[in-house]
Formats: C-alpha cells, structure tokens, sequence
C-alpha cells in the first residue's frame, strides 16, 4: 500500500491516512502507517528516516495527518498540540439531524480500557476528562434505509479517546457506519466503514513559524457521495 504524501520538507511530513490501518504497530500485527511511510521513504532513498506521530486518528478513520522529521520539529509540535493551538477539522455523516445548524458539546469522558470505548460521564467522575467540540451543519439528505442523514463538520478543541464518535451518539446523532457507539450499525452482522474523516489540518510550521493548512476529502463512496462537498 502507497501512502500519499500531501507535502514534506526536512521538518514535517503531512499524509493522506487510509481508512482501516493503525497509525503505529499494535497487537494485530497488521500493516501501519509508521512502517508503510519509513519504507516508502527508505525507497526514495532516504535511509532510517526518523518519524514522530505527533498525533493519531483511530484505525477506522482517514483523512489528514501531519508526522515529525526531526525530534526538534516533533518537541514544537507536540507543544502546540498540548496548547490546542492546533486547528483540526473533521467532516462527518450522522443519523439525524441537529436541532440547531450550529452548536458545542462540552461533555465528561471516561475512557473504558477493557473494551476499547469511551462513555459520557457526570463532571467530578474519577478519571473523566473534559471533550469539547464545536459542529456545524453542512446538508440533509433522506435516505430510505437510514432516514434522514446529515453531513457535519467538526471542530475539536480538545483531543479525546473516540470524542467525536462518543460525544455525536450522546447527543443523538450517531456516525453512520459506527459499529460501537451507533445501535444501529451495533446490530448489523457484516463491518461497515465509519463516515468519519480528518478534512483539515491547521498549525505553525516548527521551523518557519508560518501559519499551514492541509486539507483531504473523504473518498467518492456512500454515504459520502450523498452529498456535494468542496475543499
């Protein structure tokens, strides 16, 4: 599998994550990001490439990506991650559709490490951290099999475990194609690809300082393609 790179220089890599990979080795085994980059670079002729994932997207979800090439570069922005300067944008097709065309979800999460999940848990809960995020409506479609579904765009100010997935089902509207936070893709027997995808990526270059932008758009598949969606 080919990793499409997006931009690279001596200090960031920026990439085009496909759904269904890990972002680093885990307990599968399966092939991952890490690896499949360092030896796409190592066949450019770049030997021992150093890379820092200075953050991750779940295995499910594709979409933009930005790794380190220098420990340097992967210090400066690790620190503007842990101080949400950092702009990161996701696109998003939901059962439902929100009351308001716009809003903030400001809930609790605790993270459930035995099952790999996420739940929304009263303020003041041991463990339980604070996930904030921002959404607007985009388009509704109806649809006969699902209803009414709608094309979000998200807005994370803060960066927890499953947030969007678990905070969206909180709220009523669950990701299409979910299998653990939406009862409805829950029930269903054969594995569907969840609707959610990293659309954009903002933040200060580590060296130059500059302000950057990236952007990547869901691949032409349901329930994407419901919808019209321009960059």
């Amino acid at each position: 599998m080919k990793i499409d790179i997006l931009f690279h220089d001596e200090s960031i890599i920026v990439v085009e994550k496909p759904p269904k990979i890990p972002c680093q080795s885990d307990k599968t085994g399966d092939k991952d990001l890490m690896n499949l980059l360092s030896d796409q670079l190592k066949e450019c002729g770049i030997q021992n490439p150093y890379l820092g994932l200075v953050h991750r997207l779940d295995r499910p979800v594709g979409g933009v990506l930005v790794l380190a090439r220098t420990k340097e570069a992967n210090k400066i922005l690790s620190k503007q991650l842990s101080e949400h300067s950092f702009t990161k944008e996701y696109l998003t097709v939901v059962c439902g559709k929100p009351s308001a065309p716009q809003g903030e979800l400001r809930d609790y999460l605790k993270k459930l490490v035995t099952i790999n999940m996420s739940k929304v848990v009263p303020e003041g809960t041991k463990n339980a951290k604070e996930a904030i995020l921002d959404y607007s409506l985009l388009a509704t479609e109806e649809t006969k099999e699902y209803g009414s579904i709608s094309l979000l765009k998200v807005s994370l100010k803060t960066g927890r475990h499953h947030q969007i997935r678990v905070q969206l089902s909180n709220a009523g509207l669950p990701i299409w194609g979910d299998n653990k936070y939406n009862k409805v893709f829950v029930k269903k027997k054969e594995w569907t690809q969840i609707s959610l995808w990293s659309y954009k990526l903002a933040f200060r270059h580590p060296m130059s300082d500059t302000l950057v932008s990236f952007t990547s758009l869901p691949y032409d598949e349901y329930p994407w393609n419901v919808f019209k969606i321009d960059k």
